[in-house]
Parts: C-alpha cells; structure tokens; sequence
C-alpha cells in the first residue's frame, strides 16, 4: 500500500505569526494533529505538531504570545505520494516523529500520520452484537 492511499488530503496551512492558541484552535477544530507552516522568510515549508504545542505550554509560554515561528520544525522530512507505507513508517521510526508531509510536484498534497498508516495496516474494528 502506498503513502496516496493513507494520507489525507485535507492540510491545515497556517503562517508563521499565528499564534500557539490560534494554530490550536485551527487544529482542534478540522481534528489534526499537524499544521503546514507557510514560511517565505524561513525557507518554505515547516511543520507544527501539537507536541510543540504541548511542549511550548510545559515550559509556561504563553500561547496567546507565542508565535508558530519559533515553534516550527523547518528541517521537515518529506514524503512522496509514491512511498510505501513500511518506507513512511521507516522515515518516522528513525525520525523519531509521527507526521509526514506528502509533497507532491513541490507543493502539499497531503499529511500521513502514524495513525493513518496503522489504520490501513490493521483491520477497522469490527462491530460487537448487543
């Protein structure tokens, strides 16, 4: 099965003056675990995980203050449409992340997550009789 199969193809796209709470609420509401940070003046394309988030709030930043910049992970391992899923899983495991950006032709097409691969690889759970 290949990374097209999996990913979904709905990416949140922020900027890099968002705030921590504004990229939050974004997330929290199209219910991902990831954003796509536009950044022209940091190189491109980078990541913002809610683990930045969690992190930025353990050490008491402020996420009203905080901006998705200084939080964003700008050297981002790419994936292809065109990858396996056990090339995918090999990229996170030795990255030690959870979220892949799928580019496709230069620009986003998609985001696959752990979640999104053990989907496909185990079953859907099935229903229990009353």
């Amino acid at each position: 099965m290949l990374v097209r199969d999996a990913m979904s193809t709905v990416v949140l796209t922020i900027g890099p003056a968002h705030t921590l709470r504004q990229a939050a609420a974004l997330m929290s509401a199209r219910r991902v675990g990831a954003a796509v940070v536009l950044d022209p003046d940091a190189g491109g394309l980078g990541i913002l995980t809610e683990r930045d988030i969690l992190n930025s709030v353990g050490l008491g930043q402020d996420p009203d203050t905080e901006r998705t910049h200084a939080h964003t992970t700008t050297d981002v391992v790419f994936a292809a449409p065109t990858w396996t899923l056990e090339e995918a899983a090999h990229a996170m495991t030795y990255g030690g992340f959870r979220h892949l950006v799928v580019l496709e032709h230069g620009e986003p097409a998609g985001i696959v997550s752990v979640r999104d691969i053990i989907r496909c690889w185990v079953p859907a759970r099935q229903q229990i009789p009353a």
